[in-house]
């Protein structure tokens, strides 16, 4: 990828829509500040809990899932947090607090120093096993 990529409104890298690990690894590299360590501890953790992860960056977000195309999860930098939507959030235990006009979705917003990591990867382990949502 020629230079360094654009940062979005909040923040949000600009990578191009893509496949496989590297685009999502370019997406983690230019998130700005704190966020682009967080996004390399959210990655260690989905790669751990979910051997064989599937990745792609769509929308400027990436994505991850158990199958090609259906996704249980996906990242997107906000100005001062990092916002995971879990596309089959209403049946996690316990369910994530942040709520979506789409009736399945929950996000779980991470501000500077309050990630839970231990409720996360309960969160993925879960959600890796929930049908993916075709995105």
């Amino acid at each position: 990828m020629a230079g360094e990529p654009k940062l979005l409104s909040g923040g949000n890298p600009r990578i191009p829509k893509g496949y496989g690990d590297e685009p999502v690894q370019a997406y983690i590299a230019a998130m700005p500040g704190w966020k682009s360590d967080l996004g390399r501890r959210i990655e260690t953790i989905i790669e751990r809990t979910v051997p064989g992860v599937r990745k792609a960056v769509k929308w400027n977000s990436p994505f991850y899932g158990v199958k090609d195309d259906l996704w249980f999860l996906s990242l997107h930098c906000f100005t001062n947090y990092v916002k995971v939507t879990f596309f089959r959030g209403t049946s996690l235990d316990p369910v994530p607090a942040g709520k979506s006009k789409h009736p399945e979705v929950r996000y779980y917003d991470i501000r500077e120093g309050a990630f839970d990591e231990a409720q996360f990867e309960e969160w993925v382990r879960q959600a890796s096993n929930l049908p993916g949502e075709k995105l």
